[in-house]
C-alpha cells in the first residue's frame, strides 16, 4: 500500500525492519564516503555494490529504477554534460564544437561528480521508499529531538508527494470540466496556468488545517509524550550504526592522511 502523503512503499523486507535512525545513518554514510573518498572509483563501486543491491534487499527495485530513470539519471546526465563542456581543466581536447570543448580531465571530473549525485539522490530515494514518516518522527522525538524540529523534517519529506497528489486531484477536476490536458505540448503548458491558483491556495489551507490538528493533539505540550507504536532498536541496529560511523571516520582519516 502506498501512502498518499509519502513515498513509502509497504513491503516485508529486512531493510524496512531496520530502525529509522539506522537507515538515516546508512544514507549519510553512503553520501559522505562517496564525496570524501580520495579513490576515484569509490562512488561507482558504491552505486553498483551498495545502492542497487539495497533496492533489491528492500524489495523496492521497481519503484527505485522507475525514479532513477525519470529523475536521477536525467539530472546526473545534465550535470555530466555541463561540467564536461564548461569546467576548464586539462589542455588536450577530446571534443570540440564551435565554442564548446571537453578535455579528458573535465570528462573524468564530471563523470565522478555525476555518480556522486546518483549515490546521494539514490540513497535518499531508498530511505524514503522504505521508511514511513511517522516512524521516523516517533523515533527521533523518542531520542530527544524537539518536536518542532521533527515536524519540520517530516513536513519537508511530505511536501513533494503532497503537492503531486493535490495536483493530480486538481487536474482530474479540471479535466472533468472540459480542460484540455492531453493534446499538444503548447496546450498542455497553457493548461498548467489554471492549476497554479488552486494548488497554492489549497496548500496554504492544508498548512492551517495541519497546524490546528497537531495543536489539538498536544504538540506543544511540555509533558512527556508516549506512543502506542514502539519503534524497535535492536542490537543489530546499534552495531550497524557503529560500523557505519567507523567507516566514515576511516574515510575522513584516509582523506586527511593522503592530502
Amino acid at each position: 500500500m502506498q501512502e498518499r502523503l509519502s513515498f513509502y512503499i509497504h513491503r516485508d523486507s529486512s531493510l524496512h525492519r531496520l530502525n529509522p535512525l539506522t537507515k538515516l545513518t546508512l544514507v549519510l554514510a553512503l553520501i559522505l564516503v562517496a564525496f570524501l573518498s580520495k579513490w576515484y572509483w569509490a562512488p561507482h563501486l558504491l552505486t553498483l555494490f551498495a545502492v542497487v543491491p539495497l533496492s533489491f534487499v528492500g524489495r523496492v527495485s521497481r519503484e527505485f529504477f522507475w525514479t532513477a530513470s525519470r529523475l536521477i539519471l536525467p539530472t546526473a546526465t545534465f550535470l555530466f554534460v555541463m561540467q564536461s563542456l564548461f569546467h576548464p581543466i586539462g589542455e588536450e581536447n577530446i571534443f570540440e564544437f564551435y565554442f564548446l570543448s571537453a578535455t579528458q580531465e573535465s570528462v573524468l571530473y564530471a563523470f565522478r561528480n555525476a555518480v556522486r549525485i546518483i549515490v546521494m539522490v539514490s540513497a535518499f530515494t531508498l530511505f524514503l521508499l522504505t521508511t514511513h514518516p511517522s516512524e521516523l518522527m516517533t523515533d527521533l522525538t523518542r531520542r530527544g529531538l524537539p518536536g518542532q524540529f521533527a515536524y519540520v523534517i517530516i513536513s519537508t519529506l511530505q511536501i513533494l508527494p503532497q503537492m503531486i497528489a493535490k495536483s493530480q486531484t486538481i487536474i482530474s477536476a479540471q479535466r472533468s470540466r472540459g480542460l484540455d490536458t492531453e493534446s499538444s505540448a503548447l496546450k498542455r503548458a497553457g493548461a498548467i496556468v489554471p492549476l497554479v491558483g488552486p494548488l497554492v491556495f489549497g496548500s496554504l489551507v492544508e498548512v492551517e488545517e495541519r497546524a490546528i490538528a497537531i495543536e489539538a493533539r498536544g504538540f506543544t505540550s511540555k509533558n512527556k509524550k508516549t506512543s502506542l507504536h514502539e519503534i524497535p532498536d535492536t542490537s543489530f541496529d546499534k552495531s550497524l550504526r557503529l560500523g557505519l560511523v567507523f567507516v566514515v571516520i576511516l574515510t575522513i582519516s584516509l582523506n586527511l592522511w593522503l592530502s
